[in-house]
């Protein structure tokens, strides 16, 4: 009876809320973080292929890309470090743990690393809604030639000659103006779109946009500690 008692009281002092919160967090950044750096590498593979026969005319996108992807491994070994200090800290603030060891007068450190805590946490949630919006765009612009691929095996569709029909990476500044070819048109680009690499570049890409949504929710709800109080 005492050691059901015992786990009992365990159960009610845990904070589930944060560790829902973190649990998603460990999750959203899993899932940004690994699907963002094949992604990128993708992305990479295609424009050398399709868009670009100049070394030169892509050689500082490769240089972006090798560092977005060097601070992506920044951001995951940070996120999981910080989930794991808030969790902590979690366990430690919540109202029923205070209720099983009895009242208890807090210190103005503890006081003070609950705040900063809060803040940080504010703060990073300010930025990750830039990382959040970011993370759209490749989106947008795979879903764009995706679009105009389907316009393209189905002409019904579109009173638009099928030689008009384009994915032009300079107009998303992704390849200066001066590269050649620079875009591709017509069956060429229903036929890149058909590739098992431009397939599975926008759907990692997507992934990683669902795993920054997910990110900046539980960030949302580390940043609200009312709920386990």
């Amino acid at each position: 009876l005492g050691w059901l008692e015992c786990c009992a009281r365990c159960l009610i002092g845990a904070p589930f809320a944060s560790l829902v919160a973190t649990g998603l967090c460990f999750f959203g950044v899993a899932l940004f973080c690994g699907c963002g750096h094949e992604a990128l590498t993708g992305t990479e593979r295609l424009i050398e292929t399709y868009f670009s026969k100049n070394y030169q005319d892509y050689e500082y996108l490769i240089d972006v890309i090798h560092a977005f992807q060097y601070v992506i491994y920044g951001t995951a070994s940070f996120f999981f470090l910080y989930g794991a200090l808030l969790l902590a800290e979690g366990f430690y603030t919540t109202g029923a743990v205070r209720q099983i060891f009895g009242d208890y007068k807090t210190t103005i450190c503890g006081k003070g690393l609950s705040a900063t805590f809060v803040g940080v946490t504010y703060a990073l949630t300010i930025v990750w809604l830039l990382v959040f919006a970011c993370s759209a765009v490749p989106v947008y612009i795979y879903f764009n030639t995706w679009t105009t691929c389907q316009s393209i095996a189905f002409p019904t569709k579109t009173s638009a000659s099928i030689g008009t029909l384009c994915a032009d990476a300079r107009m998303y500044g992704v390849l200066p103006w001066n590269a050649f070819p620079g875009k591709v048109c017509g069956s060429n680009l229903l036929s890149i779109c058909k590739t098992p690499e431009f397939q599975m570049t926008f759907h990692l890409f997507i992934a990683a946009f669902v795993g920054a949504a997910a990110t900046l929710v539980s960030l949302g709800r580390c940043s609200d500690k009312s709920c386990d109080n």
